[in-house]
């Protein structure tokens, strides 16, 4: 006979918001496999499934090339901040787990990855290509220059910046698109390119982690003032619309990025309000940001004047 006392069932206390950790626990341990039997169409079951799926998914690639275990306990807070947020987006029906599932699988060479060109030539002869080991250097060093970082919160490390490095090149083999690194006379000067958004932004169509598109730039101070943002960002925008099929792209900065909006002007993007960046806090100069849109229908034939950024 088994003279052990069963204990009262009690409902699981939920995480305290305050402690990151625990709310990820929580989150991989208990509610996503607990929502998933009621999900037979999920790709994943298990606790270990999930944490795949949304570390790989965080970290822009097998979350182990980037983080030691256990990865709860070592990921950047801001890394870990966007897989609960993930998770949360797919227990709430706003997050697509078979896209994050495919993602992760094609980082870990299980399925076959969209086709994608090792270079665009953007006009003038601008080449945009595939990232290099030899780009390390010099894009730590653009990530490390004031003037460049001015209107992100803060400088990349040199460890930050090869993790973002090998990040972007990997989302052309998960999306067949990416942000390309910008060659000039044989140098890189920085990078302009497209992302999937994969953090639940607040503004129509960014709500869904993976399902819109964003353009972006980021180059160094020898590059400005020579229209290559804009050059560059016209391949990228012609790439995704005719060979990626994008229908549309967003893009945004802080509001006082008069530079970037300008480029953003003369590609045809139409503003479309402001927000809070969910990742910047409230009370920063730089929570306040502009968004702007284009259609591909709405690509415009180059027309660059001199001097353009």
């Amino acid at each position: 006979m088994d003279l052990r006392v069963a204990a009262p069932a009690t409902a699981p206390t939920a995480a305290p918001a305050s402690d990151p950790q625990a709310r990820w626990r929580d989150l991989v341990d208990r509610r996503l496999p607990e929502a998933a039997r009621a999900r037979p169409d999920w790709p994943a079951r298990l606790d270990q499934c999930f944490a795949r799926i949304l570390l790989d998914n965080a970290c822009g690639g097998p979350w182990r090339e980037s983080v030691g275990a256990p990865a709860w306990a070592n990921l950047p807070p801001e890394r870990l901040g966007l897989a609960i947020e993930l998770g949360e987006a797919v227990l709430a029906g706003r997050a697509d787990l078979d896209l994050l599932n495919r993602r992760s699988l094609l980082w870990r060479g299980r399925g076959r990855a969209p086709a994608a060109p090792d270079r665009l030539v953007a006009s003038g002869g601008l080449l945009l290509r595939r990232w290099q080991r030899g780009d390390d250097a010099p894009f730590a060093d653009l990530n490390a220059d004031p003037a460049v970082m001015a209107h992100f919160p803060s400088l990349r490390s040199r460890a930050e910046s090869l993790n973002e490095a090998r990040a972007f090149d990997r989302r052309f083999a998960a999306d067949g698109f990416g942000p390309w690194a910008v060659e000039e006379a044989g140098r890189f000067v920085g990078f302009v390119g497209a992302l999937r958004m994969m953090r639940p932004m607040p503004f129509p169509g960014g709500e869904r982690p993976g399902a819109g598109v964003e353009i972006g730039w980021r180059l160094a101070r020898t590059a400005w003032g020579r229209g290559i943002a804009t050059r560059g960002a016209r391949a990228v925008l012609a790439d995704l619309f005719e060979r990626c099929g994008v229908p549309a792209v967003v893009a945004y900065t802080a509001e006082g990025n008069g530079a970037s909006r300008r480029v953003m002007e003369r590609l045809g993007m139409r503003p479309d309000g402001t927000f809070a960046h969910p990742a910047i806090p409230a009370d920063h100069p730089l929570s306040r940001h502009i968004l702007y849109r284009m259609d591909a229908r709405d690509l415009r034939e180059p027309d660059l004047p001199g001097g353009s950024a």
